[in-house]
């Protein structure tokens, strides 16, 4: 992952999950309560009862007049939306009423405390209750737009009816009717006698004058060509560059967030492309014939984050076998992420394929370990076919590129390997700041030890003495849960036993872990058992990160328990040892991925709109309400 990668994968800090549209109703209903108790004044309290009488009238009077409107936009947009082709579900069309109606009663309370100590007059409180009203029919407009994809013309109706709302109640309380003449005094009797009610109203409502209607007609329609205008220009480079829409993005984005949507992946199909990838696999079963476990190894990066694409791959990969499924992270980066979960399927179809094809033997050599420059690798050939696991600790390093992973396999190879399974362990990390995240890239020092590395540990296995083989397994999916950096697998770990030497290949599920972790696990399985050899790899599974960018392994769980619970599941696997035959086999499967370059590019532009978009609101904000008061000044 690159610094620009990490800036946008910190964008998870936002990811939330919208309430229950009753929820927020509840919340919204309780908020104009509290805003009517503040806001109007029924008289002075003569007796307590007397007083808790007003108290529960002046709170009824804002859930009337601030709760009515927020109850007929929480119901009233996504119903609307919906009849015009859009997409807002009742649990967002609520929470925006929601956060509309908090942004009209910080504007109105605001304005009233200006107006106590200035003594501007309550006609200035209505004057800031239109700029609130205008302001949330914008903001409205926005959202409907992102999430429908909506023109602005027809986004304006469903964003509207928040403001409409509010306005027919402050039209029919505030008595705007006696100030107009409609169709002489017969019609004009007949409409006063149903369309004005000034005297059931708070005696505030009074300075509702006409113009406040006018003005806010012409104040939502500044604010309108004001988004509009927003839209165009933030979304013109990313039609230009990536040919698709920024509001695709942000719809997508908002649907994950919101409520776990698999929009995003429509947006990250029409952004990808289609590669080959190997899908590598190395199976053990027993001598009747029952496999007992399956490391599987697609060439593939399981992200962009939580579920979306191939966040969650480990997980659905451990379902597929009858074994016990070991998916470590592969060779691959950000541009081979999956666009859609959909293609998982693909990658499962490749590895039972692969599964199929295999020849298994009973033959396997000791473990080596090869040190190249930083690199270090635990390698170890099961007949002619290789597992090498790389690493860079106690160094620092993230994703080993696609092309460094191919040509370290091919190198390894040389040497006289067949099929070669090359894991990234993906086990040292110090977090997603600063502008070197360890990313391995072609033509990187690290890149030519890991393919040094490779090399040589391809010459010594294919040279080295074969023996019997015996495998045990364990699992535990440990009480930690993905906001503490853990996945649904837990962890996993194979023990290989060739010869009398034993390796133990420990499996977390989780994304890269913490200085120092990998060291201190590794010491602990060979300093307290007989293993000869040991790995810590990761899955990289990106569900761990719908939480935080850098929800590393060993942040947020202690480190002895952890160290505790590893030690315990080598034991385990140790006392799980058998006689397996193993073997291996490689399948390529089509898959659509982000693309070359295409997860820098989308990274880039969303961290210029995180940047600059917001400067440029500001802007658009700051020139709309000049606008705005120009009008009021001289209206």
């Amino acid at each position: 992952m690159t610094s620009t990668q990490s800036n946008l994968a910190d964008l998870s800090r936002f990811i939330f999950r919208a309430p229950k549209w009753y929820t927020s109703l509840a919340f919204a209903i309780l908020l104009a309560a509290l805003a009517g108790v503040a806001a109007f004044d029924s008289g002075a309290y003569e007796r307590t009862w007397r007083g808790l009488f007003i108290l529960g009238r002046d709170a009824w009077e804002g859930i009337f007049f601030i709760g009515i409107p927020t109850v007929v936009a929480a119901f009233g947009t996504a119903g609307v939306d919906r009849f015009v082709g859009g997409k807002l579900t009742p649990n967002r069309s609520s929470l925006l009423a929601l956060i509309s109606e908090v942004v009209v009663v910080a504007i109105v309370t605001a304005a009233a405390v200006v107006s106590v100590f200035t003594g501007l007059g309550q006609r200035f409180v209505f004057d800031a209750l239109v700029v609130a009203l205008a302001s949330i029919f914008a903001f409205r407009l926005l959202v409907v737009m992102a999430v429908s994809g909506s023109s602005v013309l027809v986004a304006s109706i469903p964003a509207s009816l928040q403001t409409a709302a509010a306005a027919v109640l402050l039209f029919i309380y505030g008595g705007t009717l006696r100030l107009l003449s409609v169709g002489g005094p017969v019609v004009d009797a007949y409409l006063q006698e149903y369309l004005s009610r000034p005297e059931s109203a708070p005696a505030e409502f009074s300075a509702i004058t006409a113009d406040h209607f006018l003005l806010l007609g012409i104040t939502c329609g500044i604010y309108a060509l004001a988004v509009y205008a927003f839209v165009v220009v933030v979304d013109r480079p990313w039609r230009r560059s990536l040919g698709v829409s920024l509001l695709d993005f942000l719809r997508g984005f908002i649907g994950h967030v919101a409520e776990g949507s698999r929009e995003l992946e429509e947006f990250f199909r029409d952004l990808g492309e289609e590669a080959i990838v190997p899908v590598s696999v190395l199976s053990f079963r027993t001598a009747g014939g029952d496999e007992k476990a399956r490391f599987v190894l697609p060439m593939i990066h399981p992200g962009p984050m939580g579920e979306i694409g191939g966040g969650n791959f480990p997980e659905r990969v451990a379902a597929d076998s009858p074994g016990l499924v070991f998916p470590p992270h592969a060779t691959a980066g950000h541009d081979f992420n999956l666009v859609t979960e959909r293609e998982v399927d693909t990658i499962l179809a490749a590895a039972r394929r692969a599964t199929d094809g295999i020849t298994y033997t009973a033959d396997a050599t000791r473990s080596v370990r090869v040190t190249s420059g930083e690199a270090s690798m635990l390698g170890q050939a099961f007949d002619d076919d290789g597992l090498l696991a790389a690493t860079y600790a106690p160094g620092f390093a993230d994703d080993i590129e696609y092309g460094v992973g191919l040509s370290a396999a091919a190198e390894a190879r040389t040497g006289g390997l067949d099929d070669v399974l090359l894991i990234d362990a993906h086990n040292s990390n110090d977090g997603l700041e600063g502008p070197d995240l360890g990313h391995v890239t072609p033509g990187s020092t690290r890149a030519f030890d890991m393919i040094e590395a490779a090399g040589t540990a391809g010459r010594r296995l294919s040279t080295a003495a074969r023996a019997d083989l015996e495998l045990g397994v364990a699992w535990d999916e440990t009480p930690w849960t993905p906001t503490e950096g853990i996945g649904p697998l837990g962890v996993r770990v194979a023990v290989v036993d060739v010869g009398g030497q034993e390796t133990a290949y420990v499996l977390i599920d989780g994304n890269n872990m913490e200085p120092g972790l990998r060291g201190r696990l590794v010491d602990a399985i060979t300093a307290g058992s007989p293993v000869d050899e040991a790995e810590i790899l990761t899955t990289d599974t990106h569900i761990v990160n719908s939480v935080e960018a850098d929800n590393q392994v060993g942040a947020g769980i202690p480190w002895d328990r952890l160290e505790g619970l590893t030690c315990d599941l080598v034991d385990e696997a140790r006392a799980d040892r058998e006689p397996v035959e193993a073997g291996a086999a490689t399948e390529r499967a089509t898959v659509t991925v982000f693309g070359n370059d295409r997860t820098e590019t989308l990274a880039s532009h969303a961290n210029a709109v995180v940047a600059m978009g917001g400067a440029f609101a500001v802007s658009v904000i700051l020139a709309a309400v000049a606008v705005s008061i120009l009008i009021f000044l001289f209206a």
